[in-house]
């Protein structure tokens, strides 16, 4: 359950830590001190709320085309490989979007947090209820 744990906080750290990157990338463009000629993150945020959801629907298509992939072949390693890369880009985009709304993945892990022990079919049932689906 220790290893369990460490491994927790060590995702989340991470996750922190990439957060931070992308908010100072956020401000130093707001402050022109980002080019989007030479950075990504400065060109995604050059890009406003639009540009960004778009990348992200992109990105999640990606990541289900290599899912896909990743059955269709048994799971091959090299396939497995592709899926974390295309993982990988959604979560870098993902990060992107918080950013832009002034959000955090802490955010995202205390929505998780509270969801624990609470069926996902009751969740979303509640959801419903109150006319937030």
């Amino acid at each position: 359950m220790d290893k369990i744990l460490n491994s927790d906080k060590k995702i989340e750290s991470g996750l922190t830590h990439l957060a931070d990157v992308v908010d100072q990338r956020r401000d130093a463009f707001k402050a022109g001190q980002a080019d989007p000629k030479t950075s990504y993150t400065a060109l995604l945020f050059s890009k406003g709320d639009d540009g960004i959801l778009k990348k992200i629907g992109e990105e999640a298509t990606e990541a289900v085309m290599a899912a896909k992939d990743a059955r269709n072949s048994n799971l091959a390693a090299d396939q497995q490989k592709l899926l974390v890369s295309e993982m990988a880009d959604l979560w870098f985009h993902c990060l992107i979007a918080l950013s832009q709304f002034n959000l955090r993945p802490e955010d995202v892990i205390a929505e998780l947090d509270r969801r624990l022990g609470t069926s996902g079919i009751e969740e979303k049932a509640a959801r419903k209820a109150t006319g937030k689906e």
